[in-house]
């Protein structure tokens, strides 16, 4: 059978599969064998199914990926989450403009403490969107708010994200983490801005309740406050100051992240049989599904790179190679959309094999590609139909989903254009940070 007929088949197999709802792991795997088999018959099946699944997975790099998960579920265990955004709320004021672009720092700097998306916009939708809905916000407006902040942790190291795409491709996950920063710290301004025009739009339908301060703002014991705070400068410097400065990796800093983060539960009284019961489940979980996604992405990876589709797409857009700008402008509308369908870790790895051989013809740097990869992760967090921040927040407030994305769309394609052009136009704000590490 010709590649072409192949390719053809496979894509059509991927598609029906991913609609019929099976996990996107499956989804690969079998897309990836069924291909392989009619590319070079049933024979490639006996060294792709023995002990290439085990090590693909059992590496030291990937050792970085359960250590953050499980220091994200110590720091959520603790309440950290919640006591800080009663922080915000205090300092805010009252104000509904600040306290909404407060909630959507606070959502970065979570992100920055624990990378986890999910666990960050349900914990912003338990207990930002109530005090957003009394300062002017709309409900719906409200749960997009969140949504966006939370959806910071797929560009704010230490992200998973930006793990994956360093395994999968080899580039210094160090590196990768302080390339992220600047334009992480440039989507959060974006999204900030974003929420200003929205809450003074006729879309927001403002229902602004008169409350009385002390009752509403929940007080924070002063030993408490100085406990997370110190918890998170040193998690904060650990993960950027060690990894810029190079006395730890980023494996070391996650371990080191994770011993603070289970110290700051002992102290605070947190620590149980379900404090650990809950922690290490959840880490177990969200590891093993990254595990076979991977091994999913390698196999399918294989078929990709045996059927030639990366020269083939390079033979295709050969005509406008002369224009970078222009090739990137199109992989930036590719990736949005397959993040809008896709979970994000698989289409790292599914679209790497096609899309290196295209960053490499046009000499862009990997790094700087990873974190424009990442950028459009975060978008994909929050636009539909599976945007899983967004999701996140619609079941712990019980806002419908489909009114948070009628304002998180528009989060989505501003960032994209904005945000995406930056870096394009401009590849050291990804890069910076990077070439001036010791």
């Amino acid at each position: 059978m010709s590649a072409v007929a192949t390719i053809t088949i496979v894509i059509i197999l991927f598609t029906i599969l991913l609609l019929s709802g099976l996990y996107i792991h499956s989804v690969l795997l079998a897309s990836g064998v069924i291909g392989l088999i009619l590319l070079d018959g049933f024979g490639v099946l006996e060294g792709l199914l023995g002990n290439q699944p085990y090590h693909s997975v059992a590496t030291y790099s990937l050792s970085t990926i359960p250590l953050f998960i499980l220091m994200a579920q110590f720091i959520l265990q603790t309440d950290i989450v919640k006591d800080y955004f009663n922080i915000v709320h205090r300092i805010s004021h009252g104000s509904g403009g600040f306290l909404g672009g407060l909630t959507i720092v606070a959502g970065g700097f979570l992100g920055a403490v624990s990378g986890s998306g999910t666990a960050s916009s349900a914990a912003l939708g338990q207990v930002a969107v109530p005090e957003l809905n009394k300062r002017g916000f709309s409900p719906p407006l409200s749960g997009a708010i969140a949504a966006t902040g939370g959806s910071l942790s797929s560009i704010i190291p230490p992200s998973v994200t930006l793990i994956i795409y360093g395994i999968a491709t080899e580039t210094p996950i160090s590196q990768l983490f302080m390339g992220a920063v600047l334009p992480g710290v440039l989507t959060a301004l974006v999204f900030i801005l974003v929420m200003f025009f929205l809450m003074r739009s006729s879309w927001n339908k403002r229902n602004i309740v008169s409350t009385d301060e002390d009752s509403d703002y929940v007080k924070i014991a002063v030993t408490r406050l100085i406990i997370i705070t110190s918890v998170a400068l040193i998690i904060i410097g650990v993960i950027f100051g060690g990894i810029y400065m190079g006395f730890v990796t980023p494996t070391e800093a996650g371990a080191v992240g994770a011993f603070v983060a289970f110290l700051c539960a002992l102290v605070l009284g947190k620590v149980n049989k379900t404090f650990f019961m809950k922690s290490i489940s959840e880490t177990v979980k969200t590891s093993v599904m990254v595990m076979l996604i991977l091994i999913g992405a390698q196999v399918f990876g294989r078929f990709i790179s045996l059927s030639l589709v990366p020269r083939r797409l390079i033979e295709l857009l050969e005509p406008i190679m002369a224009y970078p700008a222009l090739v990137l402008g199109i992989l930036l509308i590719v990736y949005f959309f397959l993040f809008m369908f896709i979970e994000g870790a698989a289409v790292i790895l599914m679209t790497t094999p096609v899309a290196l051989p295209i960053i490499s013809a046009l000499n862009v740097d990997p790094l700087w590609f990873g974190v424009f990869v990442s950028v459009i992760g975060t978008i994909g967090l929050i636009t539909p139909p599976v945007g899983i921040s967004v999701y996140a927040v619609s079941g712990s407030s019980r806002i419908s989903s489909d009114s948070i994305f009628r304002f998180t769309l528009v989060f989505a394609i501003v960032t994209s254009i904005v945000v995406g052009g930056v870096m394009i136009a401009f590849p050291d704000i990804a890069l910076w940070l990077p070439n001036s590490m010791k």
